[in-house]
């Protein structure tokens, strides 16, 4: 489901992640909404996931609409690795 290098967002509430989903789907990028990997916690259950090449420009929108997630993970292997939150 996640491949080597994607990085997935983890938001506090389902509210968030569908806020997020629906900003990050009318401005284009390439994001798929997925139930949250069995080894990150998720009080929702879903999490965003975008590649590398995106994660400026998913990241800053996310910024500037207020709706930074509550932890991002960047899968590294079979392992998923913090890089905020």
């Amino acid at each position: 489901m996640v491949k080597d290098g994607e990085y997935v967002a983890i938001f506090n509430s389902i509210h968030r992640v569908m806020k997020a989903e629906k900003l990050l789907k009318e401005k284009r990028f390439p994001m798929l909404l997925i139930p949250a990997p069995r080894a990150l916690t998720s009080d929702c259950g879903l999490a965003i996931r975008y590649a590398e090449a995106e994660r400026g420009a998913v990241e800053g929108a996310l910024a500037e609409a207020d709706l930074l997630p509550e932890e991002t993970y960047v899968k590294q292997g079979e392992a998923y690795v913090r890089v905020s939150g």
